[in-house]
């Protein structure tokens, strides 16, 4: 008789809140856990505690301090692979990645592909999670660090706007239902913006009555989906009218503006909006 190898346990993503406005992710299984982007070890080891779980890896997607901080207290009480991108200068990473790898996390079971998403830094990436997606575990799951958030994206700190479109427009083609973890609560503010430029989109304002009553029931709007990134952040919709005209009524692009100079104008102003 053929035996059926035991079915492993479905992943679970839980939330970790840490400084004014980071999430940190958790991956776990029940037993072992993933962390992605520690910015703080304190309340990492707060929710292995609380869940009774044992860290079996890091995985980083890039060197700012609000994402790696927590990495060396970490590593004093687990000796665990650090993950991370090649080319962003994170000296504790011990597995360095770029696009096209795949990785299996160590302790769940859990396959990684690695997108290479520059623009916030230089050697930014990502990580999907697909082809080992479960019917319970719903959707294919995304973590993106500070490429792509809730209606917005991240600040050109050391890339080009060219660069940051791309990884945006990446991030885009992944399947609709894909779940978007992001490391940071920006939503509400980043729906003010794309309210002044699109301010026509019904999707877009469903959104804010909906992500509105979840932060005022102190809840988090992460994780969002494609999909929805897709119907309300304006940038991943710089080849839209409305959005357009927005910009030329503002005197920011010409008629006939190519993606690429909306997307620097929306970028430019966004960050002092």
């Amino acid at each position: 008789m053929t035996m059926t190898p035991p079915r492993q346990p479905a992943l679970s993503v839980l939330t970790v809140p840490a400084f004014k406005d980071n999430y940190l992710w958790l991956v776990h299984d029940g037993t072992h856990a993933a962390v992605v982007d520690p910015g703080d070890a304190a309340p990492v080891r707060a929710a292995l505690a609380a869940h009774d779980l044992r860290l079996t890896a890091i995985l980083l997607t890039h060197h700012h301090a609000d994402h790696i901080g927590g990495v060396p207290a970490l590593l004093t009480e687990w000796n665990v692979p650090v993950f991370g991108p090649k080319h962003d200068g994170i000296d504790l990473v011990t597995d360095p990645l770029v696009q096209g790898d795949r990785i299996t996390v160590p302790g769940i079971d859990m396959t990684l592909d690695v997108l290479d998403v520059p623009g916030h830094t230089l050697g930014h990436i990502a990580y999907v999670r697909r082809d080992d997606v479960r019917p319970d575990d719903h959707a294919p799951w995304l973590f993106c660090g500070d490429t792509l958030f809730g209606a917005g994206c991240g600040r050109l700190f050391e890339g080009t706007p060219a660069q940051m479109h791309a990884s945006l427009t990446q991030l885009a083609a992944l399947p609709d239902e894909t779940l978007v973890y992001c490391a940071h609560e920006y939503t509400l503010s980043n729906l003010a913006f794309a309210q002044a430029v699109d301010g026509g989109n019904a999707a877009l304002a469903a959104r804010v009555d909906v992500d509105g009553a979840s932060r005022a029931a102190g809840q988090p709007t992460i994780p969002s989906t494609i999909a929805l990134e897709k119907a309300t952040n304006p940038f991943l919709r710089t080849t839209t009218a409305p959005i357009v005209h927005s910009l030329v009524a503002a005197g920011r692009v010409a008629e006939g503006a190519a993606p690429l100079e909306v997307f620097t104008a929306l970028r430019e102003w966004k960050n002092t909006f």
